[in-house]
């Protein structure tokens, strides 16, 4: 049965792959092994961050050097999610999964599921081909995982496509219209019909519950477990499952909560406290570092307060509203962890409440 490895390497910029050459010549990890990457590059996190197309870049021309396969490759065997946008304290770093088979475990330990869709066209994007999409390949994650039960999955992420002019017009020249003439919008709605794919596979929201005209309209449907990030850089969904499955084996679990609003440092210190790490105040550094990861999802609220006070994220025309939403959960989570290498990821449409989230934590928890 297979054991899941992972490993926090910072970098000095978007196309920095020292950290996962260093792994790899230490021999903590064999290239094909490695199964999913996640990355906070320090764009915009907005249509025009190439930090994130520059990173994957990187990474598959590293891999497939390393696995002898062309770097277009490497796309058909790794999902490779890059997140734009490290503002405030959060620091640019790589989160390395991998699968290594070895003896049967016991109990349950984390497990690493992925699954991709077919690319899509510009008219199916933020739309119910999306959702359905996206919906079927949370279940073969989840096979592949070995997850049978939707109890035991703890956090998907999803790294979904955008659109741009080029696309728009695409579709436009077919005779087809898309959901949204402004690209900036496309990313919610790509992110809110990924995030309502994840519930209704995970069994969250029913089917009966979803069209297209719910896709970023209706708050009140959401997934307590995924996790959305749009970008440029492809057409299809990427998806990671992320769960503690019977049989696999190694020190590592995971554990979720859900966070009411941005400020929510309880619902942090519960996940900490589900894997049996101390649930008062910051970890002391020994706890901190067997914290191998923090995920997070920030949104500012759509009516404009945080637990009755008045904030400016979305009236600020000069900072989007998403890149101070990362910053503020940021904080409240370096707060938490001691710790700033955090994949704390903007836009949270359906995924936790208005101005909440989904917050997960991977922790070292046995020998």
């Amino acid at each position: 049965m297979p054991e899941c490895l992972v490993f926090r390497v910072p970098t000095r910029h978007p196309a920095d792959i020292s950290g996962l050459d260093a792994l790899i010549e230490s021999g903590a990890v064999a290239p094909h092994e490695i199964v999913a990457v996640f990355g906070k590059t320090e764009g915009n996190g907005c249509v025009n961050d190439f930090t994130r197309p520059l990173a994957v870049m990187a990474l598959e021309a590293a891999l497939g050097a390393r696995l002898g396969l062309a770097p277009a490759a490497i796309g058909a065997r790794v999902a490779l999610v890059m997140s734009g946008g490290t503002e405030g304290g959060l620091s640019p770093h790589l989160l390395i999964l991998a699968r290594r088979e070895g003896a049967a475990g016991e109990g349950r330990a984390l497990a690493v599921g992925t699954a991709f869709t077919d690319d899509f066209l510009p008219e199916e994007v933020g739309r119910m081909a999306q959702v359905r999409a996206t919906a079927a390949a949370v279940r073969r994650a989840m096979a592949a995982a070995g997850l049978e039960e939707t109890s035991d999955v703890h956090f998907v992420q999803v790294k979904c496509p955008l659109l741009t002019s080029a696309r728009i017009q695409e579709a436009a020249a077919r005779g087809e219209g898309v959901a949204t003439h402004d690209t900036y919008a496309s990313m919610g709605l790509s992110r809110g019909a990924s995030a309502l794919g994840i519930g209704l596979a995970l069994g969250e929201i029913p089917d009966s519950a979803l069209d297209d005209s719910v896709i970023g309209t209706r708050t009140d449907l959401y997934s307590g477990r995924a996790s959305a990030s749009a970008g440029i850089e492809l057409m299809r969904n990427e998806v990671i499952v992320l769960g503690n499955a019977p049989g696999w084996s190694g020190p590592f679990r995971i554990a979720h909560r859900v966070m009411r609003d941005g400020i929510d440092f309880s619902a942090i210190q519960g996940a900490l406290a589900d894997l049996g790490f101390p649930a008062a105040g910051q970890l002391p550094p020994e706890a901190a570092e067997r914290v191998v990861a923090l995920l997070a999802k920030a949104e500012p609220s759509g009516d404009g307060l945080i637990r009755g006070r008045r904030h400016i994220m979305n009236d600020d025309s000069d900072i989007n509203a998403t890149r101070h939403a990362r910053a503020l959960v940021g904080g409240v989570a370096a707060a938490a962890i001691g710790r700033t290498d955090l994949f704390v990821s903007g836009g949270a449409e359906h995924q936790g409440p208005d101005g909440g989230g989904p917050v997960a934590v991977i922790g070292r928890v046995g020998a």
